[in-house]
């Protein structure tokens, strides 16, 4: 049973992705949400009332001034997260951010600080990485079940055709390497354990301006090269593929398990055709309950109960992402600033 009162979580907007994190949280012991803020008053009490959240704000400093509300959840338009996360930090408040954190490096560095100094906790959110899976997956690398890792292929994509999703909105930090493509950024980030030296991207761009399509190999320094690709124009997919000089690992590296989106690890132990292969089956949950779990354990006993990405890590992610829309752009390598 948990002896410490529920961590108590107000979210600043109604977005979809928001529905997903209240219904993902009900069963929780570890955490309540209590408060729900739009710029629309009528929008923030149908929200609560749809959703069974307790208390609506019609601004987000209502919600922000409220001493009740322990936590922040920032599921705002990409544009707005450092902005409103810096607000939330201000105000006494730990923040779990949606990925990405920001728009640029120097706003990330600039929340973390901002953090630092309130002293709360900031930090941004990839519900893949709660997931016993990648848990597993960074056991098996730490390992050595592949030896050395050289290379590492990380995709995801599915199909969108409303002009009007803000996804397509280059004002509010759209495009598909800004929304889906930081998955697989951070996951070569998660495995290289350091950001890329190089990048050489190329994009499809839609007719707002956004990347539609992006594909891009990255250098890393310490002998791995990687390829990622994202996209809004394709049927859905996600996976992964790690080679090392000793075997090799696939993996979905999903959000959410279930069983119909099981949770296996395909390992290969050996480095000819007569490999030993492995099918690895691991426990499967909702992925914003894992996470806003470990977030909250993150608040309660500090960092070592965190399962997600590190300070470091979403700074290194900031900075690759900008990297690869310049190299998008300008048709051209570009080196990664140390």
């Amino acid at each position: 049973m948990n002896s410490r009162a529920p961590l108590r979580i107000g979210i600043l907007g109604t977005a979809n992705i928001a529905r997903q994190l209240i219904d993902g949280v009900r069963a929780s012991t570890k955490l309540d949400i209590v408060a729900v803020a739009s710029r629309n008053a009528d929008k923030a009490a149908a929200f609560a009332r749809e959703t069974g959240v307790p208390q609506s704000y019609p601004t987000y400093e209502a919600l922000l001034a409220d001493p009740a509300i322990d936590a922040i959840y920032n599921p705002l338009p990409n544009n707005l997260h450092a902005e409103w996360s810096i607000r939330a930090i201000e105000s006494g408040k730990h923040v779990l951010c949606e990925k990405p954190l920001a728009t640029s490096p120097d706003d990330a560095r600039a929340m973390f600080a901002a953090a630092k100094r309130a002293r709360v906790i900031l930090v941004e959110g990839y519900p893949y990485r709660a997931q016993p899976q990648t848990i597993r997956l960074r056991g098996l690398l730490a390992e050595g079940a592949i030896g050395k890792v050289r290379f590492v292929q990380a995709s995801i994509g599915f199909p969108m055709s409303d002009p009007k999703n803000i996804r397509l909105n280059p004002a509010l930090a759209g495009g598909a390497l800004m929304d889906a493509g930081c998955y697989p950024v951070s996951l070569v980030r998660m495995i290289a354990g350091t950001r890329p030296t190089r990048v050489h991207a190329m994009a499809d761009f839609a007719d707002t301006g956004v990347d539609r399509t992006l594909v891009a190999s990255l250098e890393h320094g310490n002998s791995l090269l990687a390829q990622i690709s994202t996209s809004f124009a394709t049927a859905r997919h996600r996976h992964a593929f790690i080679a090392g000089d000793a075997g090799s690992i696939g993996t979905n590296y999903f959000n959410d398990t279930s069983t119909a989106m099981p949770a296996v690890l395909e390992l290969k132990r050996g480095s000819g055709w007569d490999a030993k292969r492995e099918s690895i089956e691991n426990a499967t949950t909702n992925g914003f309950l894992a996470q806003a779990e470990s977030f909250c354990d993150l608040v309660t006993h500090g960092w070592d109960r965190w399962t997600g990405v590190s300070e470091q890590e979403s700074i290194d992610i900031a900075v690759t992402l900008e990297a690869l829309a310049a190299s998008a752009r300008h048709r051209a390598p570009v080196d990664v600033p140390k």
